[in-house]
């Protein structure tokens, strides 16, 4: 079940979940009084005997399936949508949702957090479409999401009945966004995470995504967690998947999370006073055994990245001087390429490609590459380097399997250009 840790040798679990909805011909009734319907991140109908209660809306491309899946479920008027996160595919449908009298909710800061992702979309929507494309396989651009802003913000909690069925809204910062909200039902024991255990159910964070973000404070995450834990939930229903069954396993697999969080936090502190670099660490690190979770968005070596940089900062002192200024090391690669030649730097990358060691390899393509960009050699190595990489990578995770495949694509696309 997608609820559960999916086996690591196989194709990326994420890509999975954010496909399931192509294929549901119906909303799934977790509960009596709960429903759920598949999208890039699900949205949930609460009914009550006053109206129903939404939480998250789901993607704008797809409002008019969302709608028809939940309409026969409907018992009355929509009173509130709650926003668990201020992501478009938690919020796209608020405006085909809304009614007159509905309350649309979000988490503190949801406007600013919004705001500054509408902002930055020249600069993060060729990155997410470089990693998301492929696996989304939209047939063209998405719709703009719709101009949101809530009705009303949750400072740290709000508490509100319809038709007697009691819900709280804690602020429980991070998951993916700092405005992120907790829907607790208290007399139900049910919980509305959102997308703060992440995608996939026990699995490590991604404090930082590919695509680019603020990074997730590590002692925000362990916080929120420590919320959600106490609580005692005994059902926990995500951004995605299946909901999560029994207060035992929620309590065993949410303290599992915090202990491996706990634990990467502390080898990266400790090994940054012993004076390791980053890059020891990230290659050192291995979860033991006994707290061992997923890696199918974040991963562990990435995790001590982004924690090294929320303790360290930007500067790290290895880098040395020029890291001070703006002038990148990529600067002299025509230099380095006029001293030793395109050719000779192509054939040392191959050696290493064929040692097994491709990143040195790419390290050595990526200079050539960025003074000679039809080098055929180097796009040679630059594929079979990244295949390797590929081959390696059996964690299942979506966001390094994305990445690697758009790198191959990009190597054979230029060969065949080249020819």
């Amino acid at each position: 079940m997608a609820s559960d840790t999916p086996d690591q040798g196989k194709s990326p679990a994420l890509a999975g979940l954010v496909r399931a909805g192509d294929v549901q011909t119906a909303a799934i009734a977790i509960t009596p009084f709960v429903f759920q319907v598949n999208d890039i991140s699900n949205l949930y109908l609460v009914t009550t005997a006053d109206g129903d209660v939404m939480v998250n809306t789901g993607f704008m491309d797809n409002t008019e399936r969302n709608i028809a899946l939940l309409a026969p479920h409907r018992t009355g008027p929509l009173r509130k949508i709650v926003l668990t996160q201020s992501h478009a595919d938690h919020f796209g449908g608020v405006d085909a949702f809304r009614e007159a009298g509905t309350e649309v909710i979000g988490g503190p800061g949801f406007d600013e957090a919004w705001g500054d992702m509408k902002r930055l979309q020249p600069f993060f929507g060729p990155r997410s479409a470089k990693l998301w494309a492929s696996t989304l396989r939209r047939g063209g651009t998405p719709k703009l999401p719709p101009e949101v802003k809530p009705d009303r913000l949750v400072d740290r909690v709000l508490d509100f009945t319809v038709g007697g069925r009691r819900f709280e809204l804690i602020h429980a910062p991070e998951g993916e966004t700092v405005d992120n909200l907790i829907v607790w039902l208290p007399d139900d024991r049910i919980a509305f995470t959102g997308n703060l255990v992440g995608p996939v159910w026990l699995s490590m964070p991604f404090f930082c995504t590919l695509r680019g973000d603020k990074p997730r404070a590590v002692w925000n995450t362990l916080k929120a967690l420590r919320k959600l834990r106490d609580l005692a939930p005994e059902i926990v229903i995500t951004g995605h998947g299946d909901p999560i069954r029994g207060a035992e396993r929620i309590a065993a697999d949410v303290d599992r999370m915090i202990g491996a969080i706990e634990w990467v936090r502390d080898f990266t502190l400790e090994g940054m006073n012993a004076g390791k670099t980053v890059h020891e660490l990230m290659r050192e690190a291995r979860l033991p055994e006994a707290l061992t979770i997923g890696e199918f968005h974040g991963k562990v070596s990435w995790a001590v990245k982004t924690i090294w940089d929320e303790y360290a900062g930007w500067f790290h002192y290895e880098d040395g001087t020029t890291e001070l200024y703006g002038v990148p090391r990529s600067a002299i690669h025509a230099d380095l390429v006029a001293l030793a030649g395109a050719d000779a730097l192509a054939q040392r990358a191959e050696a290493h490609c064929t040692a097994g060691r491709p990143l040195e390899a790419i390290h050595l393509i990526d200079i050539v590459l960025g003074v000679e960009p039809g080098h055929r050699p180097a796009l040679a190595v630059k594929l079979a380097a990244h295949q390797q990489l590929l081959a390696q990578a059996t964690t299942g995770n979506l966001s390094e399997t994305m990445w690697l495949r758009s790198e191959i694509a990009d190597a054979e696309r230029r060969l065949a250009e080249a020819e």
